[in-house]
């Protein structure tokens, strides 16, 4: 994928491209300024991924990402119910469970945003295909193993049916939108009631924002 990054966008020749896992980041703990990530975080433990963003993260560092929400091929994941009762669309994460994910692992001032996009299409083969086509699998557990039969198949092709409207066959997509950034200093606490800031750290880091032109 990198190497094809390099040929398909020749700007992108200037910078280095390291291949790595974004639970272990192949980065020194503080070496980075800016992190951003689009749709990936969705196959991912969040806790583990944002902690490593976090290690990595200099301080006032930022993290900007996007990722799918739960209401994410709400179509697709209600057809196979009516199919059969294995779980074939991957559960997705609220975007509530990910605000917390990034407080737990030390990020200040998270901001999150959530858009709705429908995509549609003529028939379901073709709904699967783009799927394949952007590496989307179902990760969740209790999933079938085996291949789907034909009359799996058309079971769910008669079940999707219920959702076309003018022809046509949609996909909706939650897409959660967040950014939040590094403190000056850590401000993770392992105690039972979860993380806490003092307000004199929290006036410190508002002035520290100021003087820096940062958003508070």
């Amino acid at each position: 994928m990198l190497q094809a990054a390099g040929r398909q966008q020749p700007w992108l020749r200037r910078f280095a491209r390291v291949c790595g896992d974004a639970g272990r980041l192949p980065f020194g703990d503080g070496s980075v300024d800016l992190i951003l990530s689009n749709l990936m975080l969705q196959w991912c433990n969040p806790d583990q991924v944002f902690a490593e963003f976090r290690r990595v993260l200099a301080p006032h560092g930022l993290l900007a990402f996007t990722t799918l929400g739960p209401d994410s091929l709400r179509e697709l994941r209600s057809a196979w119910a009516a199919a059969d009762s294995h779980p074939h669309v991957h559960q997705f994460i609220d975007m509530h469970d990910i605000g917390d994910a990034l407080v737990r692992s030390g990020f200040a001032s998270p901001v999150l945003d959530v858009e709705r996009y429908t995509l549609t299409y003529l028939d379901v083969r073709r709904v699967a295909a783009d799927l394949r086509a952007t590496g989307a699998r179902n990760a969740t557990m209790g999933r079938a193993r085996g291949l789907t039969g034909r009359r799996q198949f058309a079971a769910l092709q008669t079940a999707y049916e219920a959702f076309r409207q003018d022809g046509r066959l949609p996909a909706t997509y939650e897409v959660v939108f967040a950014h939040a950034w590094t403190p000056e200093t850590d401000v993770r606490r392992s105690s039972p009631d979860g993380a806490s800031v003092s307000l004199d750290h929290i006036r410190q880091q508002l002035r520290a924002r100021r003087r820096t032109g940062r958003p508070p």
